[in-house]
């Protein structure tokens, strides 16, 4: 390809390290500037990769007509007027998970993607690893029927996050509920056809991040002084189809897992499955036979934060659809903010119809 998307990423001192393999290796795109209001990050960063173009003002990459692709790594809470801008500005976008802490900035960006013309995707990299993608293929098949329960969760022991990027509600909108209950929600409801969520009901609390001597084998002692997000969360969703999910999430639960322990099991009318272990459980009436198959899959070439860089911009020179419509992703933090408005509410709460889309 001749002339390649160029690319300008704000907040490169984070998750944008495992999105830089990505760029590089895509035959469509590559980066060409970078912004963070840590300027020696930013230096840093631009020598590491020799990028030249480095601006502690982000509005100097929206400005720059060269560029065509903003990625957008920030802390939760700056994502939405940071894409908004970029749209904008006439640029596609690829923006990390959560898309936005609210439903309701995420139609705020929707609604300037369309007045755009551009492309906006969400960074859900789950989706990408050849495990997910041969699952999703199967279950495409019509392999479980009509899925109507699954159980999902992301649970860690003693590994959350230790930064105010991540605990303080003020830069992420949430704990663990938006930081990875965003991905295996993200992952289910993709799995299951994203059929529309109706009601919510939750919990979202700190039960151990606040106790005398709580640590993280990610960054030590617990600084509770600033911790004012939950550290566990979980729910019970209903669906327009008549589906449930049981979800739950914790940084810190005592869970009998060394890291991090992320599963989803589906039953349907025709079979159940369970991820990751990409297996499919179903029964011949016929024979009263029970059956298990082992989905298998290509190796990865890429790690999946990298993989979905090279098909966002292979989605934009193809003229395909974005790989993660923002469409998708206002339902899943529609769920995510039930799960709060739960909390406080003490009970079942519906999802608003202003946050139901058409997919």
């Amino acid at each position: 390809m001749a002339d390649k998307l160029k690319v300008g990423v704000i907040g490169v001192g984070g998750i944008a390290r495992t999105h830089i393999p990505g760029w590089k290796a895509s035959e469509h795109a590559e980066i060409v500037a970078g912004s963070d209001i840590n300027e020696d990050v930013l230096n840093a960063w631009g020598k590491e990769h020799d990028i030249t173009q480095l601006a502690t003002d982000p509005e100097d990459l929206f400005n720059n007509p060269d560029i065509d692709i903003i990625d957008v790594c920030t802390p939760n809470n700056y994502h939405a007027p940071l894409t908004i801008a970029a749209l904008e500005a006439g640029k596609h976008v690829i923006c990390e998970k959560p898309l936005a802490p609210h439903p309701d900035l995420v139609k705020d960006m929707i609604a300037a993607r369309n007045n755009s013309g551009k492309m906006l995707m969400t960074a859900q990299h789950f989706r990408f690893s050849g495990k997910s993608k041969a699952m999703k293929a199967e279950l495409d098949t019509g392999a479980l029927g009509d899925i109507y329960h699954a159980r999902s969760w992301m649970l860690r022991r003693a590994a959350a996050p230790t930064t105010p990027g991540f605990i303080q509600k003020q830069h992420s909108g949430g704990g663990p509920c938006i930081d990875i209950g965003v991905h295996i929600l993200d992952l289910t409801l993709w799995f299951m056809g994203n059929p529309r969520p109706v009601t919510v009901t939750g919990v979202a609390r700190a039960e151990l991040a606040h106790q005398k001597g709580a640590f993280s084998t990610w960054g030590g002692p617990i600084p509770s002084e600033i911790f004012d997000v939950e550290d566990f969360a979980s729910a019970f969703i209903r669906f327009e189809n008549g589906a449930i999910l049981i979800l739950e999430v914790s940084w810190l639960l005592h869970h009998n897992i060394r890291g991090e322990d992320m599963q989803m099991w589906l039953y349907g009318t025709k079979g159940g499955g369970h991820w990751p272990h990409c297996e499919i459980y179903q029964t011949n009436y016929d024979t009263q036979q029970h059956y298990n198959r082992t989905l298998q899959n290509t190796n990865d070439r890429l790690e999946p934060h990298a993989q979905e860089c090279v098909e966002f911009a292979r989605a934009i020179v193809k003229g395909d659809p974005s790989p993660v419509p923002p469409e998708q992703s206002m339902q899943v933090m529609a769920i995510l903010d039930g799960i709060y408005r739960s909390q406080e509410a003490g009970g079942e709460v519906n999802i608003s119809p202003a946050h139901h889309v058409t997919l």
